[in-house]
């Protein structure tokens, strides 16, 4: 059996699970709450890309579209919700991003039902051949998408005056409003940014996989787990746990007898992860601060 298009096809669907995980760990990180909602903004800018499309919209527009509507909702959600889900623990507010995925799972699915779609960007008509697989531009485009994002991520955190405000939420935030930082500002920009990078996660992933709201919301999973790989800090552990995922799946599904369970590998590679981290260091007891 020929596993390179396997492998070829897990790298892609796995670049782009560890494009979302960055959008997940830049939220995360600068306002402590675990987006369960992610995967949901990104099926809706997906659908709301088909649908432009099919209203006669430029390709390039309707992504626009679809990727801002993602931002906006998620921001939308950061300026109502955030003052309150700064007051929780971060159980409650990954419980309230999940009431918003649900939310706009029931939207999507009154507007447009659960029937499996076809968004087929421009970009994958245009293959080539490599080792006897065939690699079409939308492919490429996910890979180095996945890392240049993490990159300018890095980059951005690192030389960036927002940058920088966003790395001070992250270790203390009530200290990083005593020395001037506008705390709403940076954490409504975390959510933006968020939105729009699960919006071209969403649309990346419906022309891999399938357009469908349900699936495209609940492929969170693998999005999550990628991040848990990478222990909620790393961005390029989240690359990896990313792309170790896709292509854990992809390879487990070229094997009929064993097909079956490839949506059982995010689970799998993370918490063979955790067991690995929690067996190279001692068990210490968190002082939580009220």
């Amino acid at each position: 059996m020929n596993l390179l298009p396997f492998v070829v096809a897990g790298l892609v669907i796995g670049s782009v699970y560890a494009l979302s995980g960055v959008g997940v760990l830049v939220l995360y990180r600068t306002t402590g709450v675990l987006n369960f909602a992610h995967g949901a903004l990104g099926a809706l800018a997906a659908m709301l890309a088909w649908q432009t499309i099919g209203l006669r919209m430029q390709p390039p527009v309707a992504i626009a579209v679809g990727v801002a509507a993602g931002a906006a909702v998620a921001l939308l959600f950061g300026l109502v919700a955030g003052p309150f889900l700064a007051r929780i623990d971060p159980l409650r507010k990954a419980i309230a991003t999940l009431g918003l995925a649900l939310a706009l799972l029931g939207v999507m699915l009154f507007t447009w039902n659960d029937k499996a779609r076809t968004l087929r960007l421009d970009t994958s008509r245009i293959s080539f051949g490599i080792a006897g697989a065939r690699v079409n531009l939308t492919q490429i485009i996910c890979l180095v998408l996945a890392l240049l994002v993490v990159v300018g991520t890095l980059s951005a955190l690192r030389w960036t005056s927002v940058g920088t405000s966003m790395r001070a939420l992250a270790s203390d935030r009530e200290l990083a409003a005593v020395v001037g930082t506008n705390v709403r500002l940076v954490e409504n920009l975390a959510w933006a940014i968020s939105g729009a990078i699960a919006g071209v996660s969403g649309v990346l992933l419906a022309d891999q996989t399938r357009l469908e709201p349900a699936f495209l919301t609940f492929l969170i999973i693998p999005e999550l787990a990628a991040v848990v790989i990478g222990r909620f800090t790393s961005l390029w552990l989240t690359l990896a746990g990313g792309l170790a995922i896709g292509l854990g799946q992809s390879l487990v599904s070229a094997y009929p007898s064993v097909s079956a369970f490839s949506t059982a590998v995010p689970f799998v590679v993370a918490t063979l992860v955790i067991l690995a981290a929690t067996r190279r260091r001692p068990v210490t007891v968190a002082v939580v601060r009220a």
